[in-house]
């Protein structure tokens, strides 16, 4: 466990073999790798932050694995949307017990996103695992953070199994400014960065985004059969509001969206695949938002909504920025369209300005080449995968 950048690769005997017999080869997340790990948590007392896609191949969850095993797991610490995942996007998670093990499980999107140094002790060893769907804004980035500082402060050991991200194929969008920084973006990255969790975390580490530059003692287990270019469906949401891969595939481009009056489908079946709003004229498609599970009171609840189904949009190459245009110069009020905060999703607070202003596409994209490429630079000293 000594080194900064320590990266473990090593082979999984049981499920490597079963796979290759089977001439299988297919992407094998950290999580399932449990000879490269296991070790390492024997005699410790482990803390795991963990979700409801923290799953192993049998579709156990990693903790009761774990457990199961006879590792001494002590605590459990929880994203946004919670341990079981059923918390909507925003909603405060509460510090609970889970019912199935009995463990604690205290809330990393509540009062505490950066876990407090007394709920550490008796920690001796963190496991982070965690299903990223590789955009800026997805908070699991944050939380990734507040825990790489916490370990970091508190000399515990931190492991990051690591997991195939859906969105790693592109990499694309403007890199968030200084003055933009929350916890839906708290470093200087494009919406999509194009990298997995493990390579994210490297890439923290080395630039020292932590606080008074401070590094976490860091092991990754990696993904075996994986490049950036691996198609990967994730077997469950990572979240309520991306029930499949098309929602997660058009999520860093509706996202754009969530911050103005216009709906992305949340209190629908449809999130994150369709977009509208009732003074929305010029389409042939509407749908009603209404609560329902990850949306308990969704934007324009009950209301009509006319726009654009995206359910059989390809795949996309890069950030698109045709709907967000379209759905700002078909509303008709144009003064209201956006709402408090827009700039934190967009990374800087030029795109509002250029879209009041008409700009295309083409125009608006010029303006993040120069930020985009050094980015890109940057991104390649802490790449895994290839």
């Amino acid at each position: 466990m000594k080194g900064i950048f320590k990266i473990t690769f090593l082979f999984f005997l049981f499920w490597g073999g079963l796979l290759v017999s089977k001439g299988q080869n297919i992407p094998l997340p950290g999580a399932v790798q449990l000879e490269a790990y296991l070790n390492l948590l024997r005699g410790e007392k482990v803390g795991i932050v963990a979700h409801q896609a923290s799953l192993l191949n049998n579709k156990t969850h990693l903790v009761d694995t774990l457990m199961s095993l006879k590792i001494d797991v002590k605590k459990v610490f929880a994203p946004e949307h919670g341990f079981r995942g059923d918390a909507d996007a925003g909603e405060s998670v509460a510090d609970e017990k889970d019912v199935k093990t009995g463990l604690p499980i205290l809330s990393l999107y509540g009062s505490n996103r950066k876990p407090p140094p007394q709920s550490l002790k008796g920690i001796s060893i963190m496991l982070f695992d965690l299903q990223d769907v590789g955009v800026r804004f997805y908070t699991y980035l944050s939380t990734l953070h507040y825990v790489m500082e916490a370990c970091s402060e508190n000399g515990i050991p931190l492991i990051i199994l690591d997991r195939p991200n859906p969105n790693t194929h592109f990499t694309d969008g403007p890199v968030l400014k200084e003055d933009c920084k929350s916890f839906v973006g708290m470093h200087p990255v494009p919406i999509v960065p194009g990298m997995t969790i493990g390579e994210y975390a490297k890439m923290i580490n080395g630039e020292k985004w932590l606080v008074d530059k401070i590094q976490c003692d860091l092991t990754i287990i990696p993904i075996r059969n994986y490049t950036h270019q691996t198609p990967y469906k994730i077997p469950l949401r990572p979240s309520p509001n991306l029930p499949n891969a098309q929602s997660i595939a058009l999520y860093p481009s509706l996202c754009l969206l969530e911050p103005t009056v216009i709906s992305v489908g949340r209190g629908t079946e449809m999130q994150f695949q369709v977009f509208g709003h009732p003074k929305l004229t010029q389409t042939n498609f509407s749908f009603v938002p209404q609560p329902n599970y990850g949306a308990k009171n969704p934007k324009l609840k009950e209301q009509v909504c006319n726009g654009t189904d995206l359910r059989k949009f390809q795949r996309p190459q890069k950030i698109e920025l045709q709907w967000l245009i379209q759905a700002y110069n078909d509303f008709p009020d144009k003064k209201n369209f956006f709402k408090k905060g827009f700039f934190r999703i967009a990374g800087n607070k030029k795109l509002q300005q250029q879209l009041a202003k008409g700009w295309n596409e083409k125009q608006i994209r010029k303006t993040w080449e120069n930020d985009l490429k050094n980015f890109k630079n940057i991104r390649k000293k802490y790449l895994i995968y290839p």
